[in-house]
């Protein structure tokens, strides 16, 4: 290993020098422990007893080779501080680890599986001009066995494949897989950030599960959190008797709220961990992005913290300096190195140019959450539809800053948890009201600028708010409302898939075009998606109330006919069934400030998608 480089935070592969490798002999284990009075190697291949480790090149690292060690023997590092303590941890680079609640690294071949993605890996990777429609994930919760037990990987590939490729998905996101201790954590307090959980299966299974999606043309984003770590006595915490992967000052050290360690983003030996983890998952298991949690938690010095628990930075601000520097440093490195593949952040402030390229001041990622779409909209599809006048700019504002960053718009897992209601049940109404509500919500989503992510179980309407502990709730397909509620969403999302005017100029002001954004007292909203080439581009039409406008005007530009290809009302999607035209010929009647327009017969909560 470049030691120096390692000291720089210039070495991004120190995994291939530390943790446990094989060898001919059997294997050799290594360990960067700098503030150890002593470390010993305990582990299968020794009945548990201490095998002594030698300090090697500048005695900040420990090494010890153990001949007969085979893959799938447990071990630990046995840690002896200088304060007297006797301290068991896991191996920080270790590839697998045990099954929770126990928490043993397991000796791993990374060589054992081959990639058959070739085709998938060589393709043109132009995600900002192509389609990006994401079906956010848990693994342990999505479908379980008969009994109630875990699909393995490789069995959740093959329930997944089909399923995401029928509605109609391009990607899928998973919740963290690092190896984590806790179920109810959902994976955001890793504990093994080189390890997928053995909750599925091992690393070859993982990697199976990543390469069966490819090969069926479907990509893979992971969620990573290098934001905090847990206080597990097994994991990064004190892992040599002092603070060395966590900041030692308590004010910048620790997350009040969640009761967690923050990584010390100055040193360089824990920006290579972190740095080179991220191309680990990218180019070790050939995932095609990564989207980032809680980066708000680490831009800001004072996030969760009342006064007196942090300590400003050295021009007496509350930005982390050393975050910062760590998100240009990572995102250069991850996509100089893997063009097309995404880093994402999840950013819930209004933090500046998250998404701009490090070279102009940004942060260098590829794409940000829209958080602040994501809350405008839900507040707004709560309210009784009485009172939606009221708060019309809601579903307006977004538009206002929608190319000032990379957006993906979210309705994600956490907006389903913690007494906040399903999408469904967020609603307002009965019944058929409440569906109702939902498609034109969905509508609007899929029509606005904006990549696009869905939490499973929200494409069927959901009743419950999700659990970590029960799959979803599949037995409501037999109930008629859900599975037009899931064919309603299929069909947008094809429709998303198969039209260049919804995601090509995503970031282009000339991709979106307002017909009526001013329609308060009706509560309805009309837009255009246009395409790059103006060939093939989509009105939107959105009812927002249960009151019906026959004969609704929509203003248009051009005496060009148009063609009906979303229809709310039809009987598959839970409406009347009413006959109406396909193609609708522009009059030249004034509407909406234009010289043309054409009428339609806008139903209780009616979406009308036009292409022309």
């Amino acid at each position: 290993m470049d030691f120096y480089g390692f000291y720089t935070g210039k070495i991004f592969d120190a995994y291939r020098y530390l943790g446990g490798h094989l060898t001919e002999a059997g294997a050799v284990f290594r360990t960067f422990a700098p503030s150890a009075e002593k470390i010993s190697l305990i582990g299968a291949f020794s009945g548990w007893e201490e095998l002594p480790m030698e300090r090697v090149h500048d005695g900040n690292f420990w090494e010890c080779s153990v001949p007969g060690a085979r893959a799938g023997m447990l071990y630990k590092y046995r840690i002896y501080t200088r304060g007297g303590r006797c301290l068991d941890h896991c191996d920080p680079y270790g590839f697998y680890m045990e099954l929770r609640p126990n928490s043993a690294s397991i000796l791993w071949d990374q060589s054992a599986y081959s990639f058959r993605d070739q085709g998938w890996r060589s393709r043109p990777k132009n995600w900002r001009e192509g389609p990006l429609n994401v079906y956010e994930v848990h693994l342990g919760s999505w479908r379980r066995t008969g009994e109630g037990e875990f699909l393995s990987y490789r069995d959740t590939a093959h329930y997944l494949v089909p399923y995401v490729k029928e509605m109609g998905y391009t990607h899928v996101e998973l919740l963290p897989v690092m190896e984590h201790p806790l179920d109810a954590s959902w994976g955001y307090q890793v504990t093994g950030y080189y390890a997928p959980t053995s909750r599925y299966g091992t690393p070859k299974d993982f990697m199976y599960f990543v390469n069966y999606l490819h090969k069926k043309g479907i990509g893979i984003i992971l969620d990573w959190v290098p934001a905090h770590f847990p206080r597990d006595a097994h994991g990064l915490a004190d892992f040599d008797g002092q603070p060395l992967y966590e900041y030692a000052d308590p004010r910048k050290g620790e997350h009040p709220d969640w009761g967690t360690k923050v990584f010390d983003y100055g040193k360089n030996e824990v920006k290579n961990f972190l740095i080179a983890n991220a191309l680990f998952w990218v180019e070790k298991f050939h995932v095609d992005g990564l989207r980032v949690d809680a980066v708000a938690s680490m831009l800001y010095l004072d996030y969760g913290k009342e006064d007196g628990q942090w300590i400003a930075n050295k021009y007496g601000g509350n930005q982390n300096l050393e975050a910062i520097e760590f998100f240009k440093h990572l995102n250069s490195v991850v996509l100089g190195r893997n063009q097309g593949t995404m880093m994402i952040a999840e950013e819930s402030t209004a933090w500046p140019k998250v998404t701009a390229e490090p070279e102009y001041d940004g942060l260098g990622f590829s794409l940000k959450w829209n958080m602040g779409w994501m809350h405008d909209f839900t507040e707004y599809m709560k309210l009784d539809p009485y009172f939606r006048k009221g708060c019309h700019n809601q579903m307006t504002f977004a538009m206002s800053y929608a190319y000032s960053e990379k957006y993906v718009l979210v309705l994600s897992h956490d907006e389903v948890v913690h007494l906040k209601c399903s999408m469904i049940n967020k609603m307002p109404g009965l019944g058929f009201d409440k569906f109702a509500n939902l498609k034109a919500g969905y509508a609007f989503m899929m029509g606005h600028s904006g990549k696009k992510l869905l939490f499973m179980g929200q494409d069927f309407a959901q009743l419950r708010e999700w659990s970590e502990e029960r799959e979803l709730d599949w037995y409501l397909l037999a109930e008629e409302e859900h599975r037009q509620m899931q064919a309603f969403t299929r069909d947008l999302l094809h429709l998303y898939k198969k039209n260049k005017a919804l995601y090509e100029c995503d970031v282009m002001p000339e991709g979106f075009e307002w017909i009526n954004a001013d329609d308060r007292e009706r509560s309805i909203f009309s837009f255009i998606r246009h395409s790059k080439d103006d060939k093939k581009n989509l009105l939107f039409v959105c009812n927002f109330t249960p009151v019906a406008r026959p004969d609704y005007r929509v203003g248009v530009s051009r005496r060009k006919q148009l063609r009906l290809v979303l229809n709310s009302d039809e009987k598959q999607y839970g409406g009347t069934g009413a006959e109406r035209p396909v193609i609708y010929k522009p009059k030249k009647q004034e509407c909406d400030g234009r010289p043309y327009s054409i009428g339609y017969d806008l139903p209780p909560y009616g979406v009308a998608v036009f292409e022309f």
